[in-house]
């Protein structure tokens, strides 16, 4: 099943979600993948702009450069998801 969009949960202006699909659809015609950045520590009220400009930074970026950034985003992802992993369950097993 597909994700909603990044930033389309987070609370905003309907004028800023339009701007936020807009703004995916270009990233994605642009570099041909959705796009991904880590969220971790942004606070809920901040994410839409936080996203919004993200993106619109990125799109002058070149496809190399972009493909780098964009493979960083995903390590960060992946690191921030495997600590929360090792977090539970040493938590868990020191519940035990």
């Amino acid at each position: 099943m597909p994700q909603p969009l990044l930033g389309m949960r987070a609370p905003g202006s309907q004028a800023a979600h339009t701007a936020l699909r807009a703004a995916h659809a270009a990233y994605e015609a642009r570099f041909g993948h959705v796009f991904v950045v880590c969220l971790e520590g942004v606070e809920p009220e901040e994410m839409l702009d936080t996203v919004l400009t993200s993106i619109r930074t990125r799109l002058a970026n070149d496809l190399d450069e972009e493909r780098l950034v964009a493979a960083d985003e995903l390590r960060r992802i992946a690191l921030m998801r495997l600590a929360h992993l090792v977090a539970r369950h040493s938590a868990e097993a020191g519940a035990r």
